[in-house]
């Protein structure tokens, strides 16, 4: 780190000598030491608003570990890590580009931790007037209350919320099934999650069940409230508003 006052840089490190999934984070050691000189003020912050941010990141990776074990996650060496990374920029001069499909043989990145998210909910609408809601343009523009691009047709586009959600249209069956390749704006470039919406017909009702596919961990409730309360919630807003003016 660097003392602000002073412009001078000094070193010290981070030791967690306990980590494991049978422990809670907050039991956790962590030690911060540094190298001689001065700086003090540097360990003194670490030991403080540093260790909580340790710590945090420390959730995120036992997440992660139980999230991906079933899936066989490999967790490359350090020495790999900065290979694929130097690889990475070397490639595309950018950032590292994160995918949610399989690598190609010629194509290097770092795999995040995802997780997936099933969602059922009922409305009190034929499946064929909530089909229409996620593919018309001025009906999703009436629940998100923003300008959208609704390009409802296989590899069609699709943006929401003033950009925050965007992706295309990968399958669509009328009444009956959507699929979407979605991502929020604030996910890593270029990754994508596949989100499926499946509307089970119950006369009166519809029964929507949403599976959304590669996720990542660090978003995971954001995601799902995303879809509660800004898809959902709003929705179901919109229905009751279009049957009290029928009536």
């Amino acid at each position: 780190g660097t003392v602000k006052e002073s412009g001078e840089k000094h070193k010290g490190s981070v030791e967690i000598p306990n980590l494991s999934e049978e422990n809670e984070v907050d039991d956790t050691e962590i030690n911060v030491s540094k190298k001689k000189g001065e700086g003090d003020v540097l360990k003194d912050l670490m030991r403080t608003e540093g260790t909580a941010k340790v710590r945090e990141a420390l959730r995120d990776y036992l997440k992660a570990l139980k999230t991906e074990f079933t899936l066989g996650m490999i967790l490359p060496t350090k020495a790999t890590v900065g290979q694929e990374l130097a690889a990475e920029r070397k490639v595309s001069g950018n950032a590292v580009q994160d995918s949610v499909s399989p690598q190609s043989s010629d194509t290097v990145g770092v795999k995040i931790p995802t997780v997936q998210i099933l969602l059922r909910e009922t409305f009190n609408s034929p499946a064929d007037e909530l089909y229409s809601i996620f593919t018309t343009k001025e009906l999703v523009q009436k629940f998100s209350k923003c300008p959208a691009v609704i390009e409802a047709e296989k590899g069609g586009k699709l943006q929401m919320f003033d950009g925050c959600v965007s992706g295309e249209y990968a399958e669509l069956v009328p009444s009956q099934r959507i699929v979407l390749k979605w991502r929020c704006r604030n996910w890593p470039d270029e990754h994508y999650a596949t989100v499926a919406l499946n509307f089970k017909d119950m006369a009166a009702q519809t029964e929507l069940q949403l599976e959304c596919k590669g996720v990542p961990v660090s978003n995971e409730d954001s995601t799902r409230q995303c879809w509660k309360k800004q898809y959902f919630e709003e929705i179901r807003i919109l229905l009751q508003r279009s049957k009290d003016e029928l009536e």
